[in-house]
């Protein structure tokens, strides 16, 4: 009895976490899933259609596009944000003057809305009279303007938008990870002739292992999840260049209007979209588990 006495305050504690959780979390993934083997747009009576929409799903080429676009949105920046967040924390984890002001600087992006940092991009990319193609014809670096967010351009702007967004959050975290080895190596390192790359590479990128293993994965994630600034930006477009998968996912729930057409919730199909793109990222994330064991083994 006093045992249970002693926990009470640690249960209090994390039960309304725990409460909160299984309401918005977990009890709505199992809500769709039921839906996935009916034919539901959110009013009126649903119908049974068995795997008819995993059928359609099959032959929905704008999901597979996604699916694509997906993975080139993910690669590019996880490509570009990993290591500038790896230099970035080993530069300000040295004795520089005012290194807490940057890093707080750089942190800044993780902590603002994604929806205000859409449209501050919006401004910068804008076409027609954004402030990036008004110093590049200024400084008569292009000759017309360059539609940022056409077909062409329209992934690299997002992906550098996403890039802005997180390289704060994860160089924090690697210098966490800086702040932990020994400066003891890196002294008898100095003794036996290695020079700064020497050491870069053959002290801080093993003994940051485990924590470079953290933040691949939640990179990986994150990136695989991401649309928010796509939807804010370019709804996916033009002509579905930028639709990623949970986008997608999205507009089958919360369908997207475009002027002159109307469209209608498929919740069941969104359901069947929805559980086979967390397949996917579970996949990968395993995937990424498997390849890790190596670095494992490493410091077992």
């Amino acid at each position: 009895m006093r045992r249970w006495r002693e926990q009470l305050p640690g249960i209090g504690f994390t039960l309304p976490s725990l409460l909160l959780t299984l309401v918005f979390g977990v009890y709505p993934i199992f809500w769709a899933m039921r839906y996935m083997f009916y034919d539901y747009k959110g009013y009126g009576q649903e119908r049974f259609v068995g795997l008819s929409n995993f059928t359609q799903l099959f032959h929905d080429q704008t999901y597979w596009d996604s699916v694509v676009n997906t993975f080139i949105y993910a690669g590019g920046k996880l490509i570009l944000t990993l290591p500038l967040s790896l230099i970035l924390a080993v530069i300000l984890n040295r004795g520089l003057r005012g290194k807490h002001l940057l890093r707080a600087i750089y942190f800044m992006p993780t902590i603002v809305s994604t929806s205000v940092i859409s449209i501050v991009f919006f401004i910068i990319f804008n076409s027609f009279n954004g402030i990036l193609n008004q110093f590049l014809l200024r400084f008569h670096i292009i000759d017309k303007a360059i539609d940022w967010l056409g077909p062409e351009h329209a992934m690299l702007s997002v992906i550098i938008i996403a890039v802005w967004g997180a390289v704060g959050n994860y160089m924090l975290l690697f210098i966490a990870g800086l702040q932990n080895i020994p400066n003891d190596v890196y002294e008898s390192a100095s003794l036996d002739g290695a020079n700064a790359v020497h050491k870069f590479w053959y002290i801080t990128i093993p003994m940051l292992g485990p924590v470079l293993q953290m933040v691949v994965m939640l990179a990986i994630i994150n990136s695989l999840k991401g649309y928010e600034s796509i939807m804010v930006l370019t709804e996916g477009g033009p002509i579905g260049k930028t639709e990623v998968m949970f986008l997608y996912v999205y507009k089958q729930f919360f369908p997207i209007a475009t002027s002159g057409s109307s469209v209608e919730q498929q919740i069941g199909y969104g359901s069947a979209v929805g559980f086979v793109t967390a397949l996917i990222v579970g996949v990968v994330t395993l995937l990424y588990f498997y390849a890790s064991k190596r670095m494992n083994k490493v410091y077992e």
